[in-house]
């Protein structure tokens, strides 16, 4: 007569559980896997827009305030030059985004020559906005970058001056002028004293 209980080998070499039986032992339905990854990224795609913060000034704050020359002098001075000469605040703007990869110069030459061979700079300048937006975590405001470079080009060039400068970087030094001058503010900081408690063996 064969034993109700299986053996060893019965056990490991039985057909697999059915779908209801393997839900009921480990406690999670086999199709609702693709549910929980669907969850999670709904998850991270809203954590990701709520992050995103808005401009520290608005595209016309260049225009603004013309009384208070002590608090917008950087914004009049930038503003003159890029209504003159927009690729010199495009370089400067580009340098730092890029991180110091590309300089001023080069940056400037090449909006000049777009701009001179096709007339739409913007086409150029606006993939740099957005990509400081994504550094930042900028809104886009008020609308799409390249919409913004292209109806306001210089408004736009002026407001993302005005937000690394804010930012604490100093445009006309370059990056790498930036990390020295960081550097030594961190050299000069002093280190307060380590206070040990106790006794050590």
């Amino acid at each position: 007569m064969a034993s109700l209980n299986p053996s060893g080998y019965e056990k490991f070499s039985g057909s697999p559980p059915k779908q209801g039986q393997e839900a009921a032992t480990t406690g999670i339905p086999l199709s609702s896997s693709n549910q929980y990854f669907n969850e999670s990224c709904e998850t991270n795609t809203r954590l990701q827009t709520k992050t995103r913060v808005p401009w520290s000034s608005g595209l016309c704050d260049c225009f603004s305030d013309w009384r208070n020359c002590k608090s917008t002098h950087f914004s009049h001075q930038n503003g003159c030059i890029t209504c003159w000469c927009p690729c010199v605040t495009f370089g400067q703007i580009a340098e730092i985004v890029d991180k110091g990869s590309s300089s001023c110069g080069v940056n400037g030459a090449l909006y000049t020559l777009i701009a001179c061979v096709t007339g739409c700079a913007c086409c150029y300048s606006c993939f740099y906005r957005s990509k400081m937006g994504q550094q930042y975590m900028l809104k886009k405001h008020p609308c799409g970058d390249c919409l913004v470079h292209c109806c306001c080009e210089y408004c736009a060039l002026c407001q993302e001056y005005r937000e690394l400068k804010t930012r604490g970087y100093d445009l006309s030094i370059g990056w790498h002028g930036n990390m020295e001058k960081r550097s030594r503010e961190v050299a000069m900081t002093p280190i307060p004293p380590v206070v040990e408690d106790g006794m050590s063996r």
